[in-house]
């Protein structure tokens, strides 16, 4: 079990309706990546794909808060922007989570 705190983006909004469009998540991981040769796809290490109770959600560590404070501030403006619900965790995974 990771013992470094994450912040989680759900994808489900403030008013518990689910967000769209549904590879949103996909989506949001692809704008922070970059390629590698061969036009590869290099995923961010601090951001990943998960989902909780069958509700995609964004995974971000929190050491990224403090180690690239833009990035860490597009991911959670983006969420407040979409009105997306935003959870902090010591204890990662979740139950629930597939």
């Amino acid at each position: 079990m990771t013992t470094t705190a994450k912040v989680i983006i759900q994808g489900i909004t403030q008013d518990g309706g689910k967000f769209r469009p549904s590879d949103w998540a996909e989506r949001l991981c692809g704008a922070v990546a970059s390629y590698g040769p061969g036009r590869r796809i290099i995923f961010h290490p601090n951001i990943q794909l998960a989902s909780i109770d069958s509700v995609k959600c964004v995974v971000v560590d929190a050491s990224l808060e403090e180690d690239d404070e833009m990035l860490f501030e597009f991911l959670t403006d983006f969420a407040d922007e979409n009105h997306l619900q935003i959870m902090r965790t010591e204890t990662y995974p979740l139950p629930g989570m597939e």
